[in-house]
């Protein structure tokens, strides 16, 4: 009995590939594509020529059984249009009908696109939640974004250049003004991270002709209390204005705390430091 393996693939760069993984597409009898045109043009780069199907949300049902049985002659790598395969794909159910059958499924880790948004977002990484792509329908996504407006988890979300300013209009209208990072084309040429509060994401987005995979990173819900004043803000960040720290490791730190968007924050604790070093040049 073959083995099944995962293979994540480059989400742009062809660069983003490990040994491992190409050695692996190299030895299989078979590999099952989401899309073969993408997967063939990563194969011929790098000189592969092993037997390459179609496997996607349209033919699964027909491919599940053939794959499975091809599989008691040999290895078979399984790969999605890009990334990691089974986040978001039809993968999940291929390698539930694996383990039913006994088979060995093993991952071979490597790019993922909501993770590498994650890392380069800014926000906070030690608790998150990846929800996939935002729903098309408008009652549907109200319901999803509803369901997770009160969390405190960091949110990824994927969405396609048609819906993004929709999309963002609609996070703000139900999760509030919140701090997020549009991830666009990573990896590729015109590779963007566009970072601040949603209702500058949406004045940075209107009226633009948007191209390429979206990857949203929105922070959760602050959980506190009490909201400080803005007087006790003030007082608080006079007194750590010259600790050492940057501006945004102290906006981050005083979030947690306070009740206040870090961008809130880290605009006042600029001001007070322009402010405090106006005085001493002038004293």
């Amino acid at each position: 009995m073959g083995k099944l393996y995962l293979v994540a693939t480059p989400i742009g760069n062809l660069e983003d590939i490990s040994t491992r993984a190409l050695r692996i597409l190299s030895e299989v009898n078979l590999i099952a594509a989401e899309d073969t045109r993408r997967t063939g043009r990563l194969l011929k780069h790098y000189g592969i020529k092993t037997r390459l199907i179609s496997y996607h949300d349209h033919n699964k049902s027909e491919q599940i059984d053939s794959i499975i049985q091809e599989l008691e002659n040999g290895d078979i790598a399984i790969v999605s249009d890009a990334g990691t395969p089974v986040l978001n794909d039809p993968g999940y159910e291929l390698v539930n009908a694996a383990l039913d059958a006994g088979i060995q499924v093993s991952p071979i880790p490597g790019p993922s696109s909501p993770v590498a948004a994650l890392i380069a977002s800014g926000l906070a990484s030690d608790s998150f939640l990846y929800l996939g792509y935002i729903p098309r329908k408008v009652v549907d996504r109200k319901e999803r974004l509803q369901s997770v407006k009160e969390l405190p988890y960091t949110l990824i979300f994927l969405e396609t250049p048609q819906r993004l300013l929709d999309s963002l209009s609609e996070l703000l209208e139900i999760l509030g003004d919140r701090e997020i990072c549009v991830a666009r084309e990573i990896t590729k040429l015109h590779e963007e991270f566009f970072r601040g509060q949603i209702p500058e994401a949406i004045e940075h987005y209107s009226g633009k002709k948007i191209k390429g995979e979206i990857t949203l990173i929105i922070s959760g819900k602050i959980v506190t209390t009490d909201v400080w004043s803005e007087d006790m803000m003030i007082s608080e960040l006079r007194r750590i204005a010259y600790q050492g720290q940057s501006a945004s490791t102290v906006s981050k730190q005083m979030a947690e705390v306070s009740g206040w968007p870090r961008r809130d924050i880290y605009n006042l604790l600029t001001q007070i430091r322009l402010e405090e070093n106006s005085e001493n040049e002038s004293g």
